[in-house]
């Protein structure tokens, strides 16, 4: 079981959809978890159904939403890197490579959680698993932490199945609220729907999370 797990995704509501029920599995075993969000997704299109928002409130609105995610599933440590959102592929490599290979060092992790690059749909997602990727590959064998990796691609064949499947009915309660808690993203209305779902609904949609193990060999 992993003990020391640091989670680093682009944008708040990454973690609700693909990951936040095996995180909330994690902790309730035991683990210290950290979250490194590398943006307030600021740029998003999505206000809020009916909108709430506006292009000057986002930002402070998806920290609040963020926040409470991070609540739900249970995780106290939460860093927010503070890079621009849309702009991962731009950054400057040292920088942002230099800030990751820092969260390692300091907390050490046995698991790091981020997408899978080239196969995660989003700019951002793909420029954020490079990174990560990246500056593990850097490290000695012996001492790089183990990788698994969110993908959403439609050529997910050319990676294989996910070797990494997690059971979460247990935690759907945290996955739920988590999920809900970003309430100004279109897609988290979208997912949930306006209508309630029943037990059987969401255990079928939300009850599993898959990963992939990424080989730096």
């Amino acid at each position: 079981m992993y003990k020391r797990i640091l989670v680093i995704l682009p944008h708040p509501d990454d973690e609700a959809f693909g990951a936040s029920g095996t995180l909330a599995k994690y902790v309730s075993n035991g683990a210290e978890v950290t979250y490194a969000c590398l943006t307030l997704g600021e740029m998003g299109r999505n206000m809020g159904i009916p909108p709430f928002a506006s292009r000057v409130t986002l930002p402070a609105i998806r920290k609040k939403e963020l926040e409470e995610a991070c609540q739900a599933i249970g995780i106290q440590d939460l860093r927010m890197l503070g890079f621009h959102d849309k702009m991962i592929e731009f950054e400057d490599q040292e920088q942002l490579d230099g800030r990751i290979a820092a969260l390692v060092s300091e907390l050490n992790p046995s698991l790091v959680i981020t997408f899978y690059p080239d196969y995660s749909v989003h700019p951002d997602h793909d420029a954020c698993g490079e990174a990560v990727i990246r500056t593990i590959a850097r490290m000695p064998k012996d001492q790089r932490p183990t990788v698994h990796c969110l993908a959403f691609a439609n050529n997910l064949e050319t990676i294989g199945y996910p070797d990494v499947v997690v059971d979460v009915k247990d935690f759907l309660k945290q996955k739920m609220e988590s999920i809900q808690a970003h309430r100004s993203q279109f897609q988290a209305a979208e997912l949930v729907g306006s209508k309630k779902l029943s037990d059987k609904e969401i255990q079928e949609r939300f009850g599993t999370e898959r990963f992939w193990t990424y080989s730096f060999d």
